[in-house]
């Protein structure tokens, strides 16, 4: 293949990953006979990919899923998620919540995914049906940027291809995404705007599962978990049953994790270590995979115009990752903005101006209602007062105060607050604060809780174990970062904001040590990439220069 630019490669369209956002782009523009190829930097698909998860086919979407790819509950997912709860904590007392109603808002319905289950099995597919067209999927390729002419983007260029001209790009190339920063479209500066998920994905037998959870085989439940397990901490945990696993983990405001100098990993035992989880768990616990994923908060970043010339952002590059207290919902708003992006394409087929199909593909996310389930108004309104300082610590005198627990404390508003739990418009309004997060949630678990007496002997997986199980295939010689000030006060927040590093643990990403220098004693930090889990979290809190790793190496997620 030659690099002249006569010579290039040239497709109608270029997919770049193949998680649920581009496989959805890719089958509808092969529906529409339109030539294209999708570029999986993963061995395979749903190799550096990592989810809660669960995902959602909701009445309003104008793509679910299953409307593009046939069997696809059958053979991809796990179990559907028939009970749906929330477990307010104040230290061992706990009150939950029925969320039946919040769940089944606008759904027709949900199941709990594995996401290399999943995005091979999407990929399968995809290859099938764009084969048809003229393309296919290639794996172990990594795009890393866009190719321009004259200052205008043509095609994209790879790591170990010759670079690819194309119609259309579309970007599904997940948080981390090269293209969207490339393009000027997002940015990583502001820790506010994001969160940080670890995930342990823990062994257990379908017929446990059914017995501990009370479950037919063809049921499944979700919890959630809010109050004060996590001290300060805003954020939440959640379990997902699967077909023989359980999925654990917890996602956190990546500026309050921060702020309380939290270690993600820590906070993920607090949860797996809570009395409560003693009924679940068991005495034998048997880790799978841990892993960690950076999101985006959509109410801040999902881009209402994510477009650049022949460039369209879907998914999480887009940041169109819904996080609305218990309204956790992103792999199939992908699916929509993939499909929408795909149909945009081929209404505007042949039109000479480079960013007519990323108009109207903009156009469809707005006029499908998405990018208000996205950023909902009421949130903007609420935010502006809500957020502010004096308000959020007026806020939290009242509710420490007698008053405030009289206030919760009574029947009425235990009614009253389980609807509130259930409003869809209401928690659209929510700010991102710790009253909500943290003491409503405590509140309510000391007022209506019942006191949980079980004792759990679960010890989870030290950090060191937890690498250690993890598959890499290191690229020798590549560092995908480099730290460019290794000065405590620029990145020492990575020493423990880090999934895979922690204070006192020398065997992760990033470490801290006290070095002499001129007489005097400075804490500065060191880098290694080789446990690195790709989250991308060091390039928001530390002063690094982050870029994936080349085409299949790095870390290589089984579960996901």
């Amino acid at each position: 293949m030659s690099a002249d630019v006569n010579d290039r490669e040239h497709y109608e369209a270029v997919v770049v990953g193949c998680g649920p956002g581009g496989a959805a782009a890719a089958a509808r523009l092969a529906a529409h006979d339109v030539e294209t190829l999708v570029l999986e930097r993963g061995t395979e698909a749903g190799s550096k990919n990592v989810s809660g998860g669960l995902i959602y086919a909701e009445n309003s979407a104008p793509y679910t899923i299953d409307d593009l790819f046939d069997g696809f509950r059958e053979e991809a997912t796990e179990r559907p998620a028939t009970d749906y709860r929330i477990h307010n904590v104040a230290g061992n007392s706990v009150k939950t919540y029925d969320l039946t109603d919040l769940h089944e808002h606008d759904t027709d319905w949900c199941d709990a995914v594995l996401r290399r289950k999943m995005d091979s099995w999407l990929q399968r597919r995809v290859h099938e049906k764009t084969s048809e067209t003229g393309g296919g999927v290639l794996t172990n390729v990594c795009v890393d940027s866009l190719l321009r002419e004259n200052g205008e983007i043509v095609g994209v260029t790879c790591d170990d291809l010759d670079p690819i001209e194309a119609d259309m790009i579309v970007a599904a190339d997940g948080v981390n995404s090269e293209l969207a920063r490339d393009a000027g479209l997002m940015d990583w500066e502001e820790p506010e705007e994001w969160f940080q998920g670890v995930k342990a994905v823990v062994d257990m037998e379908p017929d446990v599962i059914d017995d501990r959870f009370d479950l037919e085989p063809d049921e499944g439940v979700a919890h959630l978990f809010s109050g004060d397990l996590f001290e300060d901490v805003r954020g939440g945990g959640f379990l997902y049953t699967n077909e023989d696993s359980l999925s654990i983990g917890t996602v956190f405001h990546l500026d309050s994790l921060v702020e309380q100098q939290a270690e993600p990993h820590e906070l993920l035992d607090a949860l797996l270590t809570h009395p409560m989880m003693a009924q679940w768990l068991g005495d034998e616990y048997e880790e799978r995979e841990y892993a960690a994923k950076l999101v985006p908060d959509s109410k801040k970043v999902a881009h209402p115009e994510p477009y650049r010339d022949r460039l369209v952002l879907v998914g999480d590059a887009a940041g169109q990752m819904q996080a609305q207290g218990p309204i956790i919902k992103g792999m199939n708003h992908a699916v929509t903005a993939g499909a929408l992006a795909a149909d945009a394409f081929a209404v505007t087929r042949g039109n000479a101006d480079p960013e007519a199909a990323g108009r109207r593909y903009a156009k469809l996310l707005a006029d499908s209602g998405t990018m208000d389930k996205l950023r909902p108004r009421r949130y903007e309104l609420a935010r502006a007062v809500g957020e502010r300082d004096a308000v959020t610590t007026a806020v939290e005198r009242v509710l420490e105060s007698p008053v405030g627990s009289l206030a919760l404390g009574n029947p009425i508003a235990d009614r009253l607050l389980q609807r509130a739990f259930n409003s869809p418009f209401l928690l659209a309004m929510l700010p991102d604060t710790k009253t909500g997060y943290v003491t409503i949630p405590s509140i309510i678990g000391e007022e209506h809780g019942r006191t949980i007496r079980w004792e759990t002997g679960i010890e989870p997986p030290s950090l060191e174990e937890r690498i250690g199980d993890l598959t890499y295939d290191t690229d020798v010689g590549n560092p995908h970062i480099e730290l460019q000030d290794e000065s405590d006060e620029a990145s020492g927040t990575a020493v423990y904001a880090c999934p895979v590093s922690a204070e006192d643990f020398g065997g992760g990403c990033y470490r801290s040590e006290a070095v002499k220098r001129n007489g005097t004693t400075e804490t500065v930090v060191s880098l290694d990439t080789q446990p690195c889990v790709e989250c991308g979290t060091c390039a928001i809190v530390a002063d690094t220069d982050w870029e994936h790793p080349r085409g299949g190496k790095g870390v290589e997620y089984r579960e996901g």
